[in-house]
């Protein structure tokens, strides 16, 4: 009987523990894993800044897209939104709040609308240079939240569009990436 009271213990510490924003007796943050929730608390407890998750991120995608070819494009204006989501956790007035996703660094598919530097292509070479007239509505919604755009993620070649016997993850802009 003991040890199944000493088992049902174990179980919830381990519980309770999992569903603190960060573990117990962690001295450093990691931001490998760490939730949209965490990250918020990561900057408002001045452990991280967006501009350190922008280059964080930016390193991986350098690191690992060579092999994974994941992201078609990284957004040249990434580490300047980062330093602006910077300044206004620095100047928000007390009491004010910040949306979830403001300074979180996000991809979108390749195939939404961004009225910016980065191309528009639906993994399509024929796309490639193109100017959209405008955002798309969830990219407008998302930048209004503060959001900061990363890139492009890789996506099949017009999303299986034009043929349906298209290998999955294929695009001519992006090649075959890792699905």
């Amino acid at each position: 009987m003991a040890s199944n009271s000493f088992f049902l213990f174990v179980i919830l510490i381990v519980t309770f523990t999992s569903l603190l924003p960060f573990s117990l007796g962690r001295k450093g943050f990691s931001i490998k894993e760490a939730s949209v929730h965490d990250l918020q608390l990561a900057f408002q407890q001045n452990q991280l800044t967006s501009r350190q998750l922008v280059e964080f991120y930016l390193k991986q995608i350098e690191t690992q897209n060579q092999v994974l070819k994941g992201v078609s494009e990284v957004n040249r204006d990434a580490l300047a939104q980062a330093d602006i989501a910077d300044q206004e956790r620095k100047t928000k007035a007390p009491g004010s709040m910040l949306s979830p996703l403001h300074g979180i660094p996000i991809l979108l598919k390749d195939n939404f609308a961004t009225k910016d530097k980065m191309n528009t292509t639906s993994g399509s070479f024929a796309l490639l240079g193109s100017v959209v007239p405008r955002d798309a509505g969830v990219v407008t919604k998302l930048r209004k939240a503060g959001a900061i755009i990363l890139g492009k993620a890789t996506v099949s070649e017009w999303s299986h569009y034009r043929s349906r016997g298209a290998p999955n993850g294929w695009s001519a802009r992006g090649g075959y990436g890792k699905v």
